[in-house]
């Protein structure tokens, strides 16, 4: 329960100061109320405190998404909208979202929108979010816009799951790779430098290979040190660059001009901006502001750029797919959807279903990638292992063909 600090004034007009222990700030007026003070100023006690936190935990969509769905099924059981909050409150387990569901019933006491609410925590529910509870707040239709975002963070989550779970082999791989590489040359290429001195001591030359896997263990055991800053400072310069407008925009066009890999960056964009668009405009949001919302969803600043752009015509009053044609970048099969839907009047419904049929080809696309990236990595373990141990094994070679002539 938060503690309220403040300042009222009493029946003799003496200012009377202090705090107060309550659910929120109506509470707080309540109280006074009953203590005859007329308040003057009500803060919560943490204001102005400087709260550092180096690692806040993230609230996964998954369970946002839970979240809404049970305030959901409370409101259309016809649980009052304070008592709905108190519920979730009590049920919350996540430290974060147990702490953003207390000040949504906070602010919902003192009397403010429910929509106003979401909408003090842009970190912890996006646009799309706002915007649909929004639409439910004035259409009377909340409860089934809840559903309807939970659903697509439900999708959201399980596309996210589903492309981290399949690049966990591939990092396992290179890990192990790596490692052993290190292990290979750092510990087991010593265990023959003597013989490689005899070769050369007898006259003999050693392979190119066993020179350069020589020279590139001491340059590892000379210069790790300034490998590691210089690595570091390379990547936190790009790190920083690439939170720069001009950073994130190249990276993006790079992602989208990538073999087989840009195909997949660009049909996922796509598929995002059709489900957020089609979402909005299926729960009221006007067209404008749903391109919008959605233009900021897709996750790629060129692919948002365009689709800016056509919003401008279509503020015109020009139709949108042929402004969408015309960046060159949405397939033509989306394209050829779009153009039918708006025909028909039933843009939102195939927005959905082309964002469903582009999801799961994305999704078989990466699934075949994936498989066929594990045994690329192990191949190419293979050749580093082979060239290692025959740098090691060619000496040997030499040796025994000299003592047989």
């Amino acid at each position: 329960m938060p503690d309220f600090v403040y300042t009222a004034k009493s029946l003799d007009g003496n200012d009377v100061s202090g705090k107060l222990s309550a659910n929120s700030r109506r509470e707080v007026l309540d109280v006074l109320a009953r203590q005859s003070l007329f308040p003057l100023t009500i803060e919560d006690a943490k204001k102005g405190h400087i709260e550092i936190k180096l690692f806040k935990a993230r609230i996964p969509d998954m369970l946002i998404a839970q979240t809404l769905t049970q305030l959901a099924d409370l409101l259309e059981n016809g649980v009052p909208v304070l008592s709905a909050f108190q519920v979730l409150v009590k049920q919350a387990t996540h430290p974060a979202l147990k702490e953003v569901v207390t000040d949504l019933h906070d602010r919902v006491a003192d009397g403010e929108a429910i929509d106003s609410a979401f909408a003090a925590h842009p970190k912890v529910f996006n646009d799309l979010t706002i915007s649909i509870i929004r639409a439910g707040t004035e259409g009377a239709f909340l409860e089934d816009a809840l559903r309807r975002t939970a659903r697509f963070l439900e999708v959201q989550g399980e596309l996210r799951s589903k492309i981290i779970g399949a690049m966990i082999y591939p990092i396992i791989l290179l890990i192990i790779g790596i490692s052993m590489v290190l292990v290979l040359v750092l510990f087991f290429v010593p265990q023959f430098q003597v013989m490689f001195d005899t070769v050369e001591e007898r006259g003999g030359t050693l392979p190119f290979m066993t020179i350069a896997l020589l020279k590139f263990r001491v340059f590892l055991l000379r210069y790790y040190h300034y490998t590691l800053i210089g690595g570091t400072t390379v990547f936190l310069w790009l790190w920083i660059q690439m939170s720069t407008a001009w950073g994130r925009r190249f990276l993006d066009r790079w992602k989208l001009k990538l073999p087989v890999v840009g195909q997949i960056f660009l049909e996922s964009a796509v598929s995002r901006f059709c489900r957020v668009f089609g979402t909005l405009l299926e729960n009221g949001v006007p067209i404008l502001r749903a391109l919008e919302i959605s233009s900021t969803s897709t996750g790629n600043v060129i692919l948002s750029d365009a689709i800016l752009k056509s919003a401008d015509n279509v503020s015109s009053g020009e139709s949108l797919s042929r402004p969408l044609a015309e960046t060159g970048i949405f397939p033509p099969q989306v394209m050829a959807m779009i153009t039918v839907a708006e025909e028909s009047n039933t843009l939102e419904s195939v927005l959905l279903s082309a964002a469903d049929t582009i999801e799961r080809g994305t999704t078989r696309r990466l699934d075949m990638l994936i498989r066929l990236l594990g045994p690329m990595m192990l191949l190419g373990m293979g050749v580093v292992v082979l060239v290692i141990i025959l740098a090691l094994l060619v000496p040997i070679f030499q040796i025994i063909s000299q003592l047989q002539l």
